[in-house]
């Protein structure tokens, strides 16, 4: 990216080193290296779809560091605006494949340098400029200094005009079903697109579970959304306009090797329809797609489509292209 270009998304949020085990760590199974963060795979993912992204988290002074911006230059992501912590760790994961398409991740994030990320950290990214900003659920959960940081991303781009989408993306592991509403409904006001699984959707609708998806969709409407995509797995993905339109775009159906970086994948796939000035249903089409190529691959983000690759699906299966 040139210095003088405004890019096209912003994002932000924890990369770490990713161990990625071939079997259970206690029989001694292989290990691969490598990074992920859901921010990241988002990145990376619209960089192969031909977008101008710009990534701004927050790393240690250590070799994981250098691991994860040589990885995301590598895959054309601008890494300018990242930020460097003298005295805290780069985060890692371990990820163990037990059995079939089952995973079990082990995370080592307390007191990382994503975790201690403060506003003024980001301000030189957002002064650069985006047409979009992109945030998730997981950057608020490490703490208070990331949660501020996200709120002053939010606030900075609904003023200056940019579109800001939000994924849910809820971790149980990082904090409570109640810590999250908390958070989520005070950005709600300020999210132009909200993506959410459909047991996440009640998490920034401030609703009840039990509550109808129409009621909790149009309480985001309310609030300011200008659409609301409800990603349901296997069974496909739903979006709600303020429009009042709804659209449903099926699963494609390929073999399922990895579930990790899916939803980040969808995501990608969204945001750049949006980018493309896709109809709605179409840019649902996309995320389906990019989705696909996320679970029938594996890796966080390593099976992620380039442009030229999105019509791979559609050709039959075993197909040699030549």
């Amino acid at each position: 990216m040139n210095s003088g270009t405004v890019a096209d998304v912003l994002t932000f949020g924890e990369t770490m080193l990713s161990l990625q085990a071939e079997g259970p760590l206690a029989t001694g199974a292989p290990t691969r290296t490598a990074v992920a963060g859901a921010e990241s795979n988002v990145a990376i993912g619209l960089a192969r779809l031909g977008h101008r992204v710009s990534w701004a988290g927050r790393l240690g002074a250590d070799e994981p560091a250098r691991l994860a911006l040589r990885t995301l230059r590598g895959e054309g992501v601008d890494v300018r605006h990242a930020t460097t912590d003298p005295e805290a760790p780069t985060g890692a994961l371990l990820r163990e494949r037990l059995v079939a398409d089952v995973t079990r991740v082990h995370y080592w994030r307390s007191g990382s340098a994503a975790s201690l990320q403060q506003p003024e950290h980001l301000a030189p990214a957002l002064a650069a400029g985006a047409r979009v900003l992109h945030v998730t659920g997981i950057t608020c959960a490490l703490g208070a200094g990331p949660r501020a940081t996200v709120t002053a991303a939010v606030e900075h781009a609904s003023a200056h005009g940019w579109t800001v989408v939000l994924d849910v993306n809820y971790r149980a592991r990082l904090w409570s079903r109640g810590r999250a509403t908390e958070a989520m409904r005070r950005l709600s006001g300020s999210v132009d697109v909200v993506i959410a699984s459909d047991d996440e959707l009640s998490l920034i609708a401030g609703g009840e579970e039990s509550l109808e998806e129409v009621t909790q969709v149009r309480r985001l409407l309310d609030d300011g959304a200008r659409e609301v995509v409800v990603k349901r797995g296997g069974d496909g993905a739903d979006l709600y306009t303020a429009d009042g339109e709804h659209f449903h775009q099926p699963a494609h159906r390929v073999p399922v090797l990895d579930t990790v970086g899916a939803g980040d994948a969808f995501c990608a796939g969204y945001l750049s329809g949006l980018l493309d000035g896709l109809p709605p249903a179409d840019r649902l089409r996309r995320a389906g797609t990019t989705g696909a190529f996320a679970v029938a691959s594996r890796g966080d983000w390593e099976g992620l489509p380039h442009r030229d690759e999105l019509a791979l699906l559609d050709v039959p299966p075993g197909s040699a292209i030549r």
